[in-house]
């Protein structure tokens, strides 16, 4: 059941495309949540990137027959939105304080903390990957397993820096220009862009870009990782510098050929093979799945050999996997 905290609250529940949603009251503002599936089941968290919400983020993924029915069957899907970014948002108000990258992450955990979740299953979509590793690193009892689509764990590079600098400027003024459009399509393919409030997806932007280096905190995380890059996806070195400095023990690369940065929307079959021998070292199958309600679902069942390229599909195109 959700927490009735005085810091979190309901303030709307609503019933959609078989979702239940709530807005989430938290220290740093409301947070959409779309919650699918059996609130019994062990939880899986997700987290979209810049400018996109559960729905233009992760549809192609869980509307994928065979994926959708493995995870829901596995799972409690609980669908985060960066603040503002939800269907339907109001612009964010300007008596709001600008969240940074730890507000948000510690808005995830707020959010766990108001339905009662104990450690959950992540799945974020770059900027999204970076707030779940970042809620990783300083939670880590809360997390029991990484799956990260085109992951940063850096700080913006300064080409990177000035883009979004730019981006966040005409965003300000001229709102969801056809230049950021074209900016952001270089980034991903939606056709949901202009749904997006401007302000809104501006302090987003604003927020990954002041994010700093996680390298040197990433040998120290221990929870599974299991990494998918599109090897046409502008963040494939960073997903690769984040593959290095994981320990090797207990993370693997999942490369997707042809195919951009958001593989949950561009090739999602090709996600279910390796999701399902990652989650099966958590005793998750695609098969009759008995777990306690919320258990924690041990990882120290997976054998090396669950991570290895012939294992996750290495033979089976357009997946090219690589250990890390």
């Amino acid at each position: 059941m959700a927490d009735s905290s005085d810091s979190i609250s309901i303030d709307m529940e609503t019933i959609s495309l078989g979702a239940k949603e709530y807005l989430v009251k938290t220290r740093c503002g409301m947070v959409s949540v779309a919650v699918f599936g059996d609130q019994d089941k062990p939880a899986l968290v997700t987290y979209p990137d810049l400018a996109l919400n559960h729905i233009s983020c992760f549809q192609g993924l869980f509307f994928s027959p065979e994926v959708n029915s493995f995870l829901l069957h596995n799972f409690c899907i609980y669908h985060i939105s960066p603040p503002g970014h939800e269907v339907g948002a109001a612009p964010i108000g300007s008596d709001d304080l600008m969240p940074s990258v730890d507000d948000l992450a510690d808005q995830v955990l707020e959010v766990l903390n108001f339905f009662g979740l104990g450690a959950v299953m992540c799945m974020g979509v770059t900027a999204g990957a970076y707030v779940l590793t970042l809620f990783a690193m300083k939670y880590r009892q809360r997390v029991l397993g990484l799956i990260l689509v085109s992951p940063l764990c850096r700080a913006p590079s300064w080409t990177e820096w000035l883009l979004n600098k730019v981006m966040s400027n005409l965003l300000y003024f001229y709102g969801m220009c056809g230049v950021v459009k074209e900016l952001l399509l270089k980034r991903y393919f939606s056709q949901l862009l202009d749904e997006r409030q401007s302000i809104n997806v501006q302090q987003f932007l604003e927020a990954m870009n002041g994010r700093r280096d996680l390298s040197e905190g990433l040998r120290k995380l221990h929870c599974r990782s299991l990494i998918f890059v599109g090897e046409n996806s502008p963040f494939h070195s960073e997903a690769l510098h984040m593959t290095s400095k994981l320990d090797r023990r207990y993370s693997a690369l999942v490369e997707v050929q042809a195919c951009g940065s958001i593989v949950t929307e561009e090739q999602p079959h090709a996600m279910l093979i390796p999701l399902d021998y990652f989650l099966m070292g958590f005793g998750l199958y695609r098969s009759t799945l008995s777990v306690s309600r919320r258990s924690p679902l041990s990882p120290t069942c997976i054998s090396p050999e669950l991570l290895s390229p012939e294992s996750m599909g290495l033979k089976l195109k357009p997946i090219k996997t690589r250990i890390s």
